[in-house]
């Protein structure tokens, strides 16, 4: 059939993006921002306020502890890191992280890029393997933990109240121990209600550890992955550290951008509507992939998540069977992410665990990349 077809990334599709069009072809009426910043000029290195109390709204915080930055969320993860580092706080010839897996292969990715050792422990239904997060927190080198709180990266799981509040509460050995909340997809369902998830900042302050936490989110899969908005939210010592490095980074964040979000989205509740219209886009996608997946499976040994809402499946094969997958697939034109991709330094023990990404493609497409899909699983398990 001569496929040509890209699964690799959790990409929205051009109906989605073109649900922002409006707000990008509509000229600002002026560019003073409500607190009087001409929006043209310098300044404004914390963001304007009506983007900030927006972002504060979405994550149950307050304004005055948000930063509003550019458009990559992986960005200003990055930058933190390397901000500790800087500052003595973290070694990198000794720092070690902990990474649930499977998980988000990027953050993998920064910690190799750092040099930072990265611990693996189980990701459960409920988030992480609590026993074995706080069994290694006590070791003085482990400087912090990535966390996606909300449809993790790729099984599409939600943080339960224990685990917040394990995590919040738990000891840690290290005096600058982070907590890296990446909570990408915070309004992301498509499927049900969005998912209630307690407040990590506030349990952290039940136990004196409101420096712990470092919470990030993005505009990339709400308005458009080119030109979002990103924000950063945290408290105590941490924040004052972030705000005294961008004073020094930058001389202003593109507030001509963060302005013409903040009139289109005017709130919380405006956002949430906003996204009920990429669920109605992104549904049908999720469940033709559910139903091929039921049907396809039985007999083969391999499951599959059910996620309500976020940007991936995830494929359990049997034992040693994922890399076959994925090159039987590439074999027939399907590309989707390499195996092992989930897990740090690309090291899947038992070889099973593959993500696949329905949004980008188009429903011909995705029918197409499911049949070549299955058909895989089912050579490969055989």
């Amino acid at each position: 059939m001569s496929l040509k077809i890209d699964a690799t990334r959790g990409k929205p599709n051009a109906e989605q993006v073109a649900l922002c069009n409006e707000m990008l072809n509509t000229p600002l009426e002026n560019y003073i921002a409500e607190d009087g910043t001409d929006v043209r000029n310098y300044g404004g290195n914390d963001g304007l306020p009506e983007m900030k109390r927006i972002f504060a709204e979405l994550l149950d915080v307050n304004a005055n502890e948000v930063i509003v930055g550019g458009n990559s969320s992986l960005n200003i993860m990055f930058d933190f890191i390397a901000n500790m580092i800087y500052c003595g706080h973290w070694n990198p010839s000794r720092a070690k992280f902990i990474c649930p897996a499977p998980g988000y292969d990027r953050h993998f990715s920064v910690c190799e890029y750092f040099g930072i050792k990265m611990l693996t422990v189980p990701m459960t239904p409920t988030g992480p393997d609590m026993n074995a997060v706080e069994e290694l927190a006590r070791d003085p080198e482990v400087v912090g933990i990535w966390c996606v709180p909300v449809f993790s990266n790729p099984q599409g799981y939600v943080y339960s109240d224990e685990t917040v509040r394990r995590l919040a509460a738990m000891p840690a050995a290290h005096p600058h121990f982070k907590i890296m909340w990446d909570n990408a997809y915070p309004v992301h369902n498509f499927i049900g209600e969005r998912p209630a998830l307690l407040n990590i900042l506030q349990e952290c302050r039940k136990h004196d550890y409101e420096d712990r936490p470092v919470m990030f989110t993005s505009f990339s899969k709400i308005s458009v992955a080119g030109a979002g908005i990103v924000c950063l939210a945290a408290a105590g010592e941490t924040l004052a550290t972030i705000r005294k490095r961008i004073s020094m980074q930058t001389i202003g964040p593109d507030k001509i951008n963060q302005l013409r979000h903040a009139r289109f989205f005017k709130n919380a509740d405006s956002v949430i509507a906003h996204m009920k219209k990429h669920a109605e886009i992104l549904r049908p996608k999720f469940e033709c992939v559910f139903e091929s997946f039921e049907k396809n499976f039985a007999g083969t040994g391999a499951t599959f998540s059910k996620p309500n809402g976020g940007y991936f499946v995830s494929v359990e094969t049997p034992p040693g069977c994922a890399k076959r997958v994925r090159e039987l697939c590439k074999n027939a034109g399907v590309l989707i992410t390499k195996a092992g991709a989930t897990f740090p330094y690309s090291n899947d023990p038992t070889d099973t665990n593959l993500r696949f990404a329905p949004t980008f493609l188009s429903m011909d497409e995705l029918k197409q990349a499911l049949e070549v899909f299955c058909q895989a699983i089912k050579t490969a398990a055989t």
